[in-house]
């Protein structure tokens, strides 16, 4: 398992957490400032006790709503044009078959985990019924540095090498909290780790400063559209050059936090081919509209509709970049569905020991105890094939069997561990006074979704 995290957080960075510039601190460090920083403040007690956050936008998903995007900052144009973009080296091969966790990873879980148990747990209820997150979970978010996790140490990220692995641990130990507000924490760190990846000098050193600052922006991975049969491979949204650059026009449906999102990662056809895309949220060219779903609710998924809006190419038009973006979403989705049917097992497994008929506990029915061990035996498969995709991702290896044996997996098992849990709570598996349905619902999504996240 390739080592991730061997450096220290740069001066910007560092200043989020209490660090002056100048303060060296090694991984483990990051980690333990960061855990303290957010024990230390009052986000915990907020977002469990206090009511969910106002958000004026979102306050009609259930009606519905149509209007602008959100008006984007003002990004200046930096960097040399044209020239290529700084790319973390990928991760070098030990020549032996571990997916163990490194100790730094192991770290950086455990303080994720703890978020997810002490932030997320707490308020996805309220967040599932508002179809928005908590500005302070939000808020939270950012203390733990999930937005720069992909980005290069140099740009002012944390990571010296590709963090495909680290970014599958953090998905899934998010998605044991919520898979919809995993999905809402980890839509900027999407954009973020896709213009490290593929983003020209001008473009990081245009968009990535606004990441690795204390205003973070809301950002949005867009690529699933609202067609019948939709292939991601040749979406319908088309774009054409023009004279100052290119133009796309398009829908884009289940777009996380697509209404608050000032920067938009699109993909579209660009002469026959599927192509990424820069597009800078305001103006008349881009309209948004909730477009609350099944489940996965608490990411504010919107449909997005652009109308000739102004786009730059990002990364190679040949449809590798294209390609590359798809198998590493899809590789997010299975680390979000290991860590939410993980969820589901931690809650049954108490539960079928507690509960009694006949005068025993359910547990002692071998159709009770072999479904749990089915889950359990399923979840083990599901993760060990993702971490070994995202393995093989960080050391720039071919992935695409490796993702396409992983999502079959995670979507077809992940949907069968979300209706056993509901089955072994019987009556309570279908009431929302135990969340193990919100689960359910959430899992469903595994096998459609493209886009919103990113390893």
């Amino acid at each position: 398992m390739p080592n991730l995290f061997k450096l220290r957080p740069p001066g910007r960075t560092g200043a989020r957490f209490g660090l002056s510039s100048s303060e060296s601190r090694d991984p483990i460090g990051f980690a333990v400032a960061a855990l303290n920083r957010l024990a230390q403040s009052e986000l915990i007690d907020r977002v469990g006790l206090r009511k969910q956050a106002e958000q004026v936008v979102y306050s009609a998903t259930r009606n519905g709503f149509r209007t602008a995007t959100a008006a984007g900052r003002a990004f200046s144009r930096q960097g040399k044009r044209g020239a290529d973009g700084v790319r973390v080296p990928v991760a070098k091969a030990t020549g032996l078959f571990d997916l163990t966790p490194s100790e730094d990873e192991q770290m950086l879980v455990g303080v994720v985990t703890e978020f997810a148990a002490d932030v997320i747990r707490p308020a996805a209820s309220e967040a599932n019924e508002a179809c928005a997150a908590p500005e302070e979970l939000l808020a939270a978010s950012l203390e733990i540095g999930l937005p720069i996790l992909g980005v290069p140490e140099s740009l002012g990220g944390i990571s010296d090498e590709r963090s495909a692995v680290a970014g599958a641990l953090v998905a899934e130990a998010l998605a044991h909290g919520d898979m919809g507000l995993a999905v809402a924490t980890l839509a900027p760190g999407a954009v973020a780790t896709a213009l490290g990846l593929w983003g020209t000098d001008e473009q990081q050193q245009t968009y990535l400063p606004a990441f690795t600052g204390d205003d973070v922006p809301a950002a949005a991975l867009a690529l699933s559209e609202p067609t019948v049969l939709f292939d991601v491979m040749t979406p319908a949204t088309t774009a054409t050059r023009t004279d100052d650059g290119y133009s796309i026009t398009g829908v884009k449906s289940m777009v996380p936090r697509g209404a608050e999102a000032e920067l938009f990662v699109v993909g579209a056809l660009l002469d026959g081919r599927p192509t990424l895309f820069l597009v800078e949220s305001g103006g008349d060219s881009l309209q948004v509209e909730a477009d609350p779903s099944m489940g996965v609710r608490a990411a504010s998924l919107a449909t997005l509709t652009l109308t000739d809006a102004k786009a730059e190419v990002l990364g190679a038009t040949d449809g590798t970049t294209y390609a590359e973006c798809v198998r590493l979403s899809r590789l997010a989705w299975c680390a979000l569905a290991v860590g939410t049917g993980q969820a589901v097992l931690d809650y049954v497994t108490p539960y079928v020991k507690q509960r009694e008929a006949f005068g025993e506990p359910i547990a002692h029915r071998q159709s009770v105890a072999f479904m749990v061990a089915n889950i359990a035996i399923e979840l083990q498969s599901m993760r060990l094939l993702t971490w070994r995709a995202a393995s093989r991702a960080a050391q720039g290896k071919d992935i695409a069997r490796d993702v396409a044996l992983a999502r079959n997996l995670c979507a077809s098992k992940g949907m069968q561990i979300g209706l056993d849990g509901v089955q072994l709570l019987g009556g309570h598996g279908f009431v929302k006074e135990h969340p193990v349905e919100r689960w359910y619902r959430d899992l469903r999504a595994i096998g459609f979704m493209e886009g919103g996240v990113l390893l």
